[in-house]
């Protein structure tokens, strides 16, 4: 018997504000009911979804007629690298704040690319970066500047949708694909989890999909977080890879694009000339990936997203690093403008510098997560402390190394059976991803029933 397609796609959220993947009140969408198993089958394929908020609100499917619905438990599908989904990213990357030397992008001289301890290529086996990546843009005339926010929520590119508001359009495997799956999402430990499931509602003769539940909405430490190896790194003294909330008017999920400082900043004049810092950072570029939707933000700017930049409106760090008495900054500019309330705002750039990077080692140096420690670093060595720098910018192939990271590695197709779970927090490393059985060959009519 041929399998059944789809009947719905659900997915519940709203958009981002402020920190540009964070939530409001959800928006759920409804599929059909199926009268009887008899007289309608499910099929077609549509359903929607808004994303960057809280989906833990599904629509009951009504009438349907039984919850007893069995499972089984199977293994996450592997990676292309060959590499459990389930490992967890807080050993991605190196503690070290040092930025790597020029050559730390070469070849890897195995034929097999070595893998760090969470199943990912290591930095050095991408081999040297495009010069393309590298090549100056300070008079191509696209000129805009950089923000920045951790707020650890689930990205808004971890929705599905069928293609609003620029995410990945599930209509299709093939427009799936294309648009990059969904970007990863991880649970409190750091821990790589599905970014979508079958809806908890799910019944006999009812099949949607879900978004697992936001940590930045009601679920707290039971929802998914930023994995944080989408931390900034640096592949040398004069390039980097990071991930972003771009504008919903200018970009999609999964774009890149390659931004060339020009030592100054968003709000410079003849009054207010350009820092020590915007001057240290004149030159050096970056390559950005978007994994969030900004709809605050503004054609040519690119919301960076770095440790210790904010926590925003929706704040889901402190739910994740719950230390003591940490101090998060502002939460709008994060250390870096606590840093300029405490020294003011025209001090040396090495002032700038220990600042932040005490910040970081109060908050992230015994927190467990090797990555907000390299990212907040990162911020305060090789982004020079940098406020609302500016750049000049221009749209291109996405790096390897960026890709994925990005890509989840469970949602693989637009379609799985997986069991919604209220509760991902206990979801260890190697664990199997428990499915409902719904819609297969055996059970035409729905889920199997007891």
């Amino acid at each position: 018997m041929k399998k059944l397609l789809l009947s719905s796609l659900l997915t519940a959220g709203a958009f981002s504000m402020f920190s540009a993947c964070s939530d409001d009140s959800p928006s759920p969408f409804t599929p059909p009911v199926a009268v009887s198993s008899s007289s309608q089958a499910l099929n077609g394929e549509g359903g929607s979804s808004v994303g960057g908020g809280d989906s833990s609100s599904s629509v009951e499917p009504g009438s349907s007629v039984s919850t007893n619905s069995s499972s089984s438990v199977i293994a996450p599908p592997s990676s292309s690298s060959s590499v459990a989904p389930s490992v967890s990213s807080s050993s991605a990357n190196p503690t070290s704040s040092e930025t790597p030397a020029s050559s730390a992008a070469e070849s890897s001289s195995s034929s097999e690319p070595q893998l760090d301890a969470s199943g990912f290529p290591t930095l050095e086996s991408y081999g040297p970066p495009p010069a393309e990546y590298t090549k100056n843009i300070l008079s191509n005339g696209n000129k805009g500047w950089n923000s920045r926010y951790w707020d650890a929520c689930k990205p808004h590119c971890s929705w599905i949708s069928d293609g609003q508001e620029g995410k990945t359009d599930t209509t299709t495997q093939a427009s799936y694909e294309a648009g990059m799956t969904t970007a990863r999402n991880c649970n409190i430990h750091d821990v790589e989890v599905p970014t979508f499931t079958l809806g908890h509602a799910v019944q006999q003769y009812w099949y949607g999909f879900e978004g697992t539940n936001n940590a930045c909405g009601n679920a707290k430490e039971k929802g998914v977080f930023t994995c944080t190896d989408m931390a900034p790194i640096a592949v040398n003294d004069s390039l980097s890879y990071a991930y972003v909330a771009g504008p919903g008017s200018q970009t999609t999920c999964g774009k890149c694009f390659h931004l060339q400082y020009d030592g100054s900043f968003k709000d410079a004049s003849a009054n207010n000339a350009a820092k020590e810092t915007h001057k240290a950072l004149k030159g050096k570029h970056i390559v950005v990936m978007t994994s969030n939707i900004g709809h605050d933000v503004e054609v040519g700017q690119f919301d960076l997203m770095v440790p210790g930049g904010g926590v925003g409106a929706f704040d889901a760090l402190s739910t994740q690093v719950n230390g003591q008495n940490i101090n998060w900054g502002a939460g709008f500019g994060g250390f870096l403008t606590e840093c300029q309330s405490k020294h003011g705002y025209d001090n040396k750039l090495e002032v700038y510098q220990e600042c932040v990077r005490d910040m970081c080692d109060a908050a992230f140096g015994n927190a467990g997560f090797p990555n907000l420690l390299r990212g907040c670093h990162w911020f305060a060595d090789w982004y020079m402390a940098a406020d609302n720098p500016t750049y000049h910018w221009e749209e291109v192939e996405c790096p390897q190394y960026l890709i994925d990271h990005y890509m989840t590695r469970i949602n693989k197709t637009k379609d799985n059976r997986y069991k919604w779970h209220d509760d991902w927090s206990t979801y260890k490393q190697g664990d199997p991803l428990e499915e409902q059985e719904c819609l297969t060959e055996e059970f035409p009519n729905g889920c199997k029933t007891n």
